[in-house]
């Protein structure tokens, strides 16, 4: 029989849909054809399975080959299926036998002599192949990467060579090795302790911890608001294996190499203020995730938050409420997760000074409202926490490490615990629970209710802004202990973070 079929994976989103690699053998002039809507990359795959085939000590068919890789509508790209096409051509042709074809399924791109290399977006393949009780086959490079996912039947290959040996029954492919555990936070991140004074500030930052709430620092140049940024990750609870292992296949996926020893580690995104909108969101011919995915379960930090152009700022709008990007383009559309934590910081006038004791603003009245317009509102609308960052007095700098300058490890205690509440309670953190939950989780008591309604009237509040102020007060509570119901100074700690 001269047709053979393999099974291998193609790469659309953080999805990986199974591709059938048919492979027959016929009569006419000796070439390769590939069909199934193959990109260029794939296309070349007939030169390179050619060689490499040879290579390996066997005979390519002196015959006419066709490669279908169906399903036909989906686009396929890269060399990820050139082990899977080597294999179909060598069981067509009779060179490898073709028991154990059905039951594995092949990725890895091929060198002219032969030899594996490691592909991009393997780990969310495994996860698929996982949940449909298949085994695959991947090249070396990958097996740190393959060795993350529990319960998952692999086997490294260096060789094609060596994946023949197997299906033969002449040899045995390795085992991808155990995963390293990782370090829940990662060593290197700053510790909040060198952060003196600003305390409402720690406090800001402490309450987005606790409930994943996005938060905007403003404050003059060189008071602080990077620093406290950057300490956010080591006060954030540990990644869980399900979060991390959708985190790594973002990565994976974008072609980074995720390192084993920090792959429960939350991602830290800061991209500079001139990103495009593709860089931030994801984009091109051929969808890719940005920042804000690379960011998944983790936080995306915005520094001179105006500096941003509009535009880009406001293509942030939808993921900031729906937790994930769809990413369209004539030929494909593609979802990436994007539940993140923005942190965003910004001066409070062009020169920086404004509000400053010293009055040393020079910006006009007209300046500062330009400045500050370029932040629309529905997108501030969307920010839970809006601090300000004062200058610290040079005195209280030198000062002997105070009882408040707690470090990372002491507030994150009291954040995992708050946490844990909000996941016993709705399953997940307080920044994401829907009306309904809000409603259950956020009750108030009658003379509260009307001192919050007549707050939000004399404010001039959204509806979005009254859901997320209750849901800032619901993590309050969680920090002071987690009281079923809320209480005026839960109300009126986070209505005081409603400053724009």
């Amino acid at each position: 029989m001269s047709l053979a079929v393999t099974l291998s994976r193609a790469q659309e989103g953080v999805s990986a849909p199974q591709v059938m690699v048919e492979v027959h053998l016929s009569g006419g002039l000796p070439g390769t054809h590939i069909v199934g809507l193959p990109e260029a990359a794939v296309r070349e795959a007939r030169d390179r399975v050619r060689v490499a085939i040879q290579n390996a000590a066997f005979e390519y068919p002196n015959r006419k080959v066709t490669v279908n890789l169906a399903p036909a509508e989906l686009p396929k790209d890269g060399g990820r299926f050139d082990l899977a096409i080597a294999l179909g051509i060598l069981a067509a042709g009779g060179q490898v036998p073709r028991e154990k074809l059905d039951e594995c399924e092949f990725l890895g791109e091929l060198a002219l002599s032969g030899d594996l290399r490691g592909v991009s977006g393997v780990l969310p393949a495994l996860l698929r192949a996982r949940a449909r009780g298949r085994r695959v086959v991947v090249p070396r490079a990958n097996a740190a990467e393959a060795a993350l996912v529990p319960e998952a039947d692999v086997l490294v290959a260096d060789t094609l060579a060596d994946v023949c040996s197997w299906l033969r029954n002449a040899g045995e492919l390795a085992l991808p090795g155990q995963a390293d555990e990782g370090q829940a936070v990662d060593p290197g991140v700053p510790d909040l302790v060198d952060v003196r004074g600003q305390l409402q500030a720690r406090r800001a930052l402490e309450i987005a911890a606790a409930g994943g709430h996005h938060l905007l620092l403003i404050g003059p140049p060189g008071t602080g608001k990077t620093m406290l940024a950057e300490r956010l990750p080591g006060i954030l609870p540990p990644l869980g294996e399900t979060e991390a292992l959708e985190t790594c296949a973002v990565l994976s996926v974008a072609g980074q190499r995720v390192e084993p020893s920090r792959w429960r580690q939350r991602p830290f995104r800061a991209p500079h203020h001139t990103a495009s909108a593709v860089a931030l969101v994801g984009g091109g011919s051929h969808p890719r995730p940005g920042e804000i995915s690379l960011a998944h379960n983790g936080v995306l930090f915005l520094d001179e938050l105006p500096e941003f152009s509009r535009h880009v700022l406001e293509v942030l709008r939808e993921p900031l409420e729906s937790g994930h990007i769809l990413v369209s383009r004539a030929a494909r559309q593609s979802t990436f997760p994007a539940q993140f934590q923005l942190v965003a910081a910004m001066n409070p006038c062009p020169c920086g000074y404004a509000g400053d004791a010293r009055d040393r603003c020079r910006c006009t009245p007209d300046q500062i409202q330009r400045y500050r317009g370029r932040i629309s509102g529905p997108l501030l609308d969307r920010i839970d926490l809006c601090v300000e960052v004062p200058r610290v007095p040079l005195a209280e700098l030198g000062a002997p490490r105070s009882a408040y300058d707690e470090d990372s490890a002491t507030v994150r205690a009291r954040v995992v615990q708050a946490r844990e509440r909000a996941l016993a309670r709705a399953g997940r953190a307080n920044a994401e629970i829907n009306t309904r939950e809000l409603e259950r989780d956020c009750a108030l008591g009658t003379a509260e209710r009307h001192w919050f309604e007549a707050a939000l009237e004399r404010l001039g509040l959204s509806a979005r802004a009254y859901h997320r102020i209750l849901r800032v007060a619901r993590s309050i509570a969680d920090l002071d202990g987690g009281a079923a119901v809320l209480d005026r100074a839960h109300l009126a700690e986070a209505l005081q973070y409603r400053r724009f």
